[in-house]
C-alpha cells in the first residue's frame, strides 16, 4: 500500500512540474514561429511586445530604417514613412517572431527576430518599398539574407523610397545630405521664399533661425526651409527654445 502511495505522490509532482514548465515557455508552432502581442512600434525597425509574459524590445533582424527622433540625427528622410508602413503592417494581425541560429538579444538587450504580420514577413515588405536596407549582416543570424538582398535589389532597380536619391543608402546607414532638397529643404538658389536658415552648431545641435531672429544675420545657413514645419521635420530647433 505504502508503495502506491509513493508513486502516487510521484505522479502529482510530476504533473505539476510540466504543467510549470509549460506556463513559463512561450508556445511555438512547428515552422518555428513564436505568437506575441504589440505593444507598441517604435520606428520603422524596432517594436516592443509581450513576449513570454514580459515587455521586450524587438529589433529588427538584417535591416535597417531611417531614423527618426534620434537624439542627434533627429528625423532622417523616410524615416516616418517606413515608421507608419511598420504600423500599418502590423494593425490588427496576428504577430509572430522567428529568431535565427545565433545571438538572441543585442549589445542594448533587444530582442534580434524576424517579425510576421499573418505569416509575411514585416521585413521583406519594407525592403520590397524601398522603405529599408539589409545592414547588420552577423552570421549565423543570415537565415534569410538571400531573400532580402534580393528584395532589396528590386526596390534600388526600381528606385523606390530610400533609392530615389544617389548615394542616400550608405554602408553606414543614410547621408541626408544627398537627399534633394525637396525633403530635407531648399537651397536658396532654388527658391527666394525659403529664407529660413538651418545651421549646425558645434555641440552638434540643429537649429534654425527665422528673419526676425536675433542671431539670423549673422548665421551661417547649411540648409534652408521654406517652413518651420519643414525644418521641424528634418530634426531642427527653434533658436532661442
Amino acid at each position: 500500500m505504502k508503495i502506491w502511495i509513493w508513486l502516487f505522490l510521484a505522479l502529482v509532482v510530476l504533473t505539476g512540474c510540466e504543467e510549470t514548465s509549460n506556463t513559463t515557455q512561450p508556445s511555438t508552432s512547428s515552422d518555428g514561429m513564436i505568437p506575441v502581442e504589440l505593444i507598441n512600434v517604435i520606428d520603422g525597425d524596432t517594436i516592443k511586445v509581450k513576449y513570454n509574459g514580459k515587455t521586450e524590445t524587438v529589433r529588427y533582424l538584417l535591416i535597417d530604417t531611417p531614423e527618426v527622433r534620434h537624439q542627434t540625427l533627429g528625423n532622417q528622410p523616410y524615416g516616418d514613412e517606413a515608421s507608419d508602413r511598420n504600423s500599418q503592417l502590423l494593425k490588427n494581425t496576428s504577430i509572430t517572431l522567428e529568431f535565427d541560429d545565433g545571438d538572441r538579444y543585442d549589445d542594448y538587450n533587444r530582442l534580434l527576430a524576424y517579425v510576421y504580420a499573418d505569416g509575411k514577413s514585416v521585413q521583406e515588405t519594407l525592403l520590397n518599398e524601398g522603405l529599408a536596407r539589409v545592414a547588420y549582416v552577423f552570421p549565423p543570424n543570415d537565415r534569410h539574407v538571400e531573400t532580402f538582398e534580393n528584395a532589396e535589389e528590386k526596390a534600388q532597380n526600381e528606385g523606390l523610397g530610400v533609392w530615389q536619391h544617389e548615394n542616400y543608402v550608405t554602408n553606414r546607414g543614410f547621408d541626408e545630405t544627398k537627399v534633394e532638397m525637396d525633403i530635407t529643404g531648399l537651397t536658396k538658389e532654388n527658391s527666394n521664399e525659403c529664407l529660413i536658415k538651418g545651421n549646425i552648431n558645434r555641440e552638434n545641435k540643429k537649429i534654425y533661425h527665422v528673419p526676425q531672429g536675433k542671431y539670423y544675420e549673422q548665421t551661417k545657413a547649411e540648409k534652408w526651409f521654406c517652413t518651420e514645419q519643414q525644418a521641424m521635420k528634418a530634426g531642427f530647433k527653434k533658436s532661442g527654445e
